[in-house]
């Protein structure tokens, strides 16, 4: 399965789909690939971070590891905004009336 815009969900480098091997590390930060973070199931809000129901649990989200259900896809880090995007939004969210 090829899903555009895959990168490294530790620092955003660009992944191809081959590079996606049990002992494969991304070329620039040298973290595992076959993560769970890297993985299109991989979602916070569900139980064990997994949308994907019928996998085994892992513990180790950003190590490689054997899940059958493994799918590479766009990680987290690739939309992800900065801490100050997000303090902006709250701040903008939250703003008193009357403040500017």
């Amino acid at each position: 399965m090829s899903v555009e815009g895959k990168n490294c969900w530790s620092c955003g480098t660009a992944v191809n789909d081959l590079e996606y091997g049990r002992g494969d590390v991304c070329r620039s930060c040298r973290r595992d690939t076959r993560v769970c973070k890297n993985c299109i199931f991989y979602d916070v809000s569900f139980n064990n971070s997994c949308k994907e129901n019928q996998a085994d649990r892992v513990v180790e989200k950003e190590k490689s590891n054997f899940c059958d259900y493994f799918l590479p896809g766009k990680s987290a880090s690739s939309g992800a905004k900065s801490p100050d995007a997000l303090k902006a939004a709250a701040d903008a969210l939250f703003k008193k009336k009357g403040d500017k």
